[in-house]
């Protein structure tokens, strides 16, 4: 199971095309090793991103990863901003996934990076550590109506390096079809515990055909993890960038995913390996082979779109039975960031401050990367959004009282934690090693990663 979009992360999108075959491990160990050489490149190189033409129109590159729709959506956006800033033009560079990361290093440590990027929170402080990103904070660029948490989470000891472009929540989603046809009751998300979510699922699976399951396996992504650590006093990090949490912590929440696979609650190893590689619209909850899946909010209009049904989004199981004790927290599901070797920083603020606050901007992207973060320009979007759009921002208001604070933002290196989490869930599941001993193997991997 693809738990919050390994394929990509997190923050996770719908409509991502399906990954390339090359190895995630070395994809962003690529990444993370290629920024490394940002800091070398920004010192030995002069000049920037940005040109200038003869007339003074200013041309600005502008990145982003995403799907054609994303691409569609965001062109629009770019022709009402030029519309009004006839003398800033936009020239767009986007892709998948797959290529983004490795594409951006060797751009910026070549000096050659686009003026405007759209930054993930894996890599936000590895780029902003390196100098590599311009603190927007120093320009004109309006932050009032953002969500605090997800503002917060873009901001460093090196400033305001990244703008939320959307807002999501860590979520399970539930198939109702695959709960009617078993003759099992959906769960009540404000009261349900982990051990509800186990026997619910487990019966679910033995109510249904062979080949479906209650639930999808989580842990292949850190975020499920943060939410199980949040939840027991713990974190996913640090503020100093440092781990948050010890072996035992780790292996407890393996021990329970073991727990359940042996009860048939969530699918076999091997399945949950094939399960992983499948695209988003082959997913188990997509194609009916699972009631319950861990998902990011934003995912869910693909999802429905993909099972040709109504989904319905619910919050994750706490250990006490309340939801004000789900440690949930709003996630900036990417953000508008800057190069800090841009010739034009006024005009990229100025392109920036319109994707955040401006009508058009949001009348222009929608929903397509998550929650709007502005709250006027929500409001203003709320009659274009699709049903499920409308379903997603509910959810999201619905929770605010709920919510823990804000997690530390990952640090240097935390692109490789995602795939060290995946490589030791599988190790777990087909009884290579205890839930312990993963735990301290994969606390030593992690440590290293991040303080490397």
């Amino acid at each position: 199971m693809q738990l919050f979009s390994t394929r990509p992360a997190p923050e996770a999108e719908p409509g991502r095309p399906k990954a390339s075959k090359t190895p995630r491990r070395l994809r962003k160990g690529g990444a993370v090793a290629a920024a490394a050489a940002v800091v070398l490149a920004l010192s030995a190189c002069g000049g920037g991103s940005g040109a200038q033409s003869a007339d003074g129109t200013v041309e600005l590159r502008f990145s982003w990863w995403g799907s054609d729709k994303r691409a569609q959506v965001t062109q629009e956006a770019i022709k009402a901003f030029e519309a009004e800033n006839p003398n800033i033009k936009i020239k767009p560079e986007y892709g998948d996934w797959s290529g983004y990361w490795d594409k951006l290093a060797t751009q910026v440590a070549a000096n050659d990076a686009p003026d405007i990027i759209q930054m993930d929170e894996k890599y936000i402080t590895e780029y902003s550590s390196r100098g590599a990103l311009l603190d927007l904070s120093k320009y004109d660029i309006d932050t009032s109506k953002l969500d605090e948490a997800t503002l917060k989470a873009g901001q460093s000891d090196d400033g305001l390096t990244g703008v939320p472009a959307g807002i999501n929540a860590a979520t399970i989603l539930a198939n109702p079809a695959v709960f009617k046809a078993a003759g099992v009751a959906l769960p009540d998300d404000a009261t349900w515990t982990w051990e509800d979510f186990e026997r619910i699922s487990a019966e679910v699976t033995a109510k249904s055909p062979k080949g479906t399951y209650g639930a999808a396996a989580y842990g292949t992504d850190e975020a499920s993890l943060g939410v199980w650590l949040r939840q027991n006093g713990k974190s996913l990090y640090t503020d100093d960038g440092k781990l948050g949490f010890e072996p035992a912590d780790i292996a407890a929440w393996w021990a329970f995913l073991k727990q359940m696979s042996e009860g048939k609650a969530v699918p076999s190893a091997s399945e949950v390996v094939e399960a992983e590689a499948a695209p988003l619209d082959q997913s188990g909850l997509a194609t009916g082979k699972n009631g319950l899946a861990f998902w990011w909010s934003n995912q869910l209009p693909a999802l429905e779109k993909a099972a040709g049904s109504e989904l319905k989004i619910l919050r994750f199981p706490t250990k006490t039975g309340s939801a004000a004790d789900a440690q949930l927290w709003y996630k900036a599901s990417q953000f508008w960031s800057a190069s800090a070797r841009t010739k034009h920083p006024e005009e990229v603020a100025k392109f920036i401050n319109f994707l955040a606050n401006d009508d058009k901007a949001g009348q222009a992207l929608l929903a397509d990367r998550g929650v709007y973060p502005n709250t006027d320009v929500r409001k203003a979007i709320s009659a274009k959004l699709t049903p499920a759009d409308v379903k997603v921002v509910k959810f999201i208001d619905q929770i605010k009282n709920e919510l823990g604070e804000a997690p530390a933002p990952p640090p240097k290196g935390a692109g490789a934690i995602q795939e060290i989490i995946k490589r030791y869930t599988s190790e777990v599941l087909f009884n290579r090693l205890s839930p312990d001993e993963a735990g301290k193997k994969a606390v030593d991997e992690m440590s290293s990663a991040i303080s490397s």
